[in-house]
């Protein structure tokens, strides 16, 4: 049985480790709302690329832009996002998980690892990549993901995969963070209820393929982008209800300790009266 030096000595460590899991989940916090700021804030610019997209697709031929172009599946490439660092519960466990779950359902994968925690799950899993995006930290710009968007086009410009697919993260809220699979490529233009649109003709200069050429290639490296942002975001919610969880199962085994600690105490004290008492009786009989 642990004495009441162990239990307080075991008190005092486990109050050290709480002040560390409370500072941070402070910091997941605030990096938090900077994060959620900016996800929030870039969603609309994809929005709108995609309705300039759908604005576009019907006044240009689909087979003049590459991107657009849809092949027999013979393989596709899953863009896998996930964390740099660990201490976000089953954020990354999840997101990998449903992406390998997703890609047994596809003819042949290759990956593209974003994040060291999906580098090193590809790695224990067998699963090669084709390239690998580490270190992009918590306020990554455009310029940061852009080789991401460029490996994952000339993949599917060069015809050696025939579909791409984005795995992420997607932030919903501090508590619900969604894996989420989407293709990306090869573009297509959503399905909108045509009589509910507005009935506007619109003049494209100097065409539509042109306009097109210039949109795709930015919608891609947007749509890349805005999947950082939002695995990001996750991230530090994740971490800060982790950090929050582990705080409070410190105070509550502290408290448990700290009961531990007093039964053994007054243990002690109740051994140390009856000797007292035991030599006190053998004194009178002697």
């Amino acid at each position: 049985m642990a004495t009441e030096r162990d239990i307080r000595r075991r008190v005092r460590s486990i109050r050290n480790i709480q002040q560390v899991t409370k500072a941070q989940q402070t910091i997941s916090a605030s990096k938090m709302r900077r994060a959620q700021a900016a996800t929030l804030a870039s969603r609309p610019y994809e929005e709108k690329l995609r309705t300039v997209l759908n604005d576009l697709a019907p006044h240009a031929d689909v087979e003049v832009h590459p991107l657009l172009v849809r092949r027999p599946v013979q393989r596709s490439l899953v863009v896998l996002v996930t964390t740099d660092r660990g201490f976000v519960g089953a954020l990354n466990a999840n997101m990998v998980r449903a992406a390998v779950r997703f890609s047994d359902g596809l003819p042949a994968t290759s990956w593209l690892a974003v994040g060291r925690k999906g580098v090193g799950q590809l790695r224990r899993l067998g699963r090669s990549a084709v390239a690998e995006f580490t270190g992009l930290g918590d306020r990554p710009t455009s310029t940061d993901t852009a080789p991401i968007s460029a490996v994952l086009q000339e993949e599917f410009l060069s015809a050696r995969v025939d579909e791409v697919y984005l795995a992420f993260t997607r932030f919903v809220n501090t508590m619900r963070q969604e894996p989420t699979v989407r293709r990306i490529l090869p573009l297509e233009p959503e399905a909108e209820d045509i009589d509910a649109l507005a009935p506007i003709q619109y003049l494209f200069e100097p065409d539509p393929e042109t306009v097109l050429g210039a949109v795709l290639p930015r919608l891609i490296e947007v749509t890349v982008y805005q999947a950082v942002l939002e695995n990001i975001a996750s991230e530090h919610s994740a971490r800060l209800i982790a950090m929050r969880n582990a705080t409070d199962a410190a105070a509550d085994l502290i408290q448990d300790l700290t009961l531990a600690a007093n039964k053994a105490r007054q243990t002690r004290i109740t051994k140390e009266m009856l000797e007292i008492a035991s030599g006190a009786e053998a004194l009178s009989k002697g």
